[in-house]
């Protein structure tokens, strides 16, 4: 009799949480969401150099956080140092690290908790794009792929985790991709990379409640192509519909969800429904409703920067 107890009563408690949640999220559809203070968190950026990550960096910098700035390319790092001062800030720390290289990862970050701190907002957003045909992609490529848009998420985790669970305190960002949401004809590796990412970062998120670690909060980000040179020349059959972003409307968008505490970002929005269509449809008629938006064939026009980290 206990355990048919225990199962009704976990079952009403599901039931009243899930209304709760649902009420919230109405209510949240017509007012805005309270947003938190980020003065004085310690935000580590990888791929701060240029890109988005410059522009996260600035973005945070106007709201007083204490920016940990990681890239490969010095110079660029120590250009958005300097913008990210002019922005207001009043702490910022640049760092050259190549974050394909696990034990350089864990080397730069012993070195941050020794000049700044415990990191408490930790944003993976370096990342490259060969655009390559999967058979036309040497071995090296790949791999490099997945060292910098995924396993880079796992070593970072690795070295600031602990600190924020010890604190009950930190915020995870993971920047995938629409990519990472379905297959692209000519990103098969890229693809793969963010697929990982996002699935990485959801599975560590249910570790996080699974382990009652409530003060650690989860944002994955999965946007449609950013106009940031990066993916140059790549074009939307229907920009009206899936536009390519503007960089600054994209960091908004994400500052926000941030600070907002959401757990999933898709922009542009159409994607909330166009993953709920994936997911109901058969395979053929999924298949034909990606080659009629044009979503196989986003790279047919690629001339992009083959790296940004």
């Amino acid at each position: 009799m206990a355990p048919d107890l225990n199962s009704t009563k976990d079952l009403f408690v599901f039931l009243g949480k899930s209304v709760f949640s649902v009420l919230e999220d109405m209510v949240f559809t017509l007012i805005p969401k309270p947003q938190k203070n980020v003065a004085g968190e310690i935000v580590l950026i990888t791929g701060a150099g240029s890109g988005l990550g410059r522009l996260l960096a600035l973005k945070f910098a106007s709201l007083g956080s204490v920016l940990v700035l990681w890239d490969i390319n010095k110079e660029g790092t120590e250009e958005t140092c300097e913008m990210a001062q002019a922005a207001g800030a009043t702490r910022v720390y640049a760092y050259t690290c190549d974050c394909s290289q696990r034990e350089e990862v864990y080397r730069v970050a012993d070195q941050v908790k020794r000049e700044v701190g415990d990191v408490s907002i930790l944003i993976n957003n370096a990342g490259i794009v060969t655009g390559k045909n999967f058979l036309d992609c040497p071995d090296e490529l790949i791999e490099k792929s997945f060292d910098v848009n995924f396993k880079a998420h796992l070593w970072t985790y690795k070295a600031f985790l602990p600190a924020m669970i010890a604190n009950d305190h930190g915020h995870l960002v993971c920047i995938s991709s629409s990519a990472g949401l379905t297959g692209v004809n000519g990103l098969a590796d890229y693809c793969a990379s963010k697929f990982a990412a996002f699935g990485f970062a959801e599975a560590v998120f249910a570790e996080t409640v699974a382990q009652k670690h409530m003060g650690i909060k989860t944002t994955i980000v999965c946007p449609l192509l950013i106009n940031t040179g990066m993916f140059e020349g790549c074009t939307t059959k229907f920009p009206s519909l899936l536009p390519v972003l503007e960089p600054e409307y994209a960091v908004r968008k994400i500052v926000d969800a941030i600070l907002q505490e959401k757990v999933y970002l898709y922009i542009p929005r159409v994607l909330y429904f166009l993953v709920f269509l994936k997911s109901i449809l058969s395979s053929k008629i999924a298949t034909l409703l990606c080659e009629y938006l044009g979503i196989f064939n986003v790279m047919d026009g690629f001339v992009g920067k083959k790296k940004k980290d």
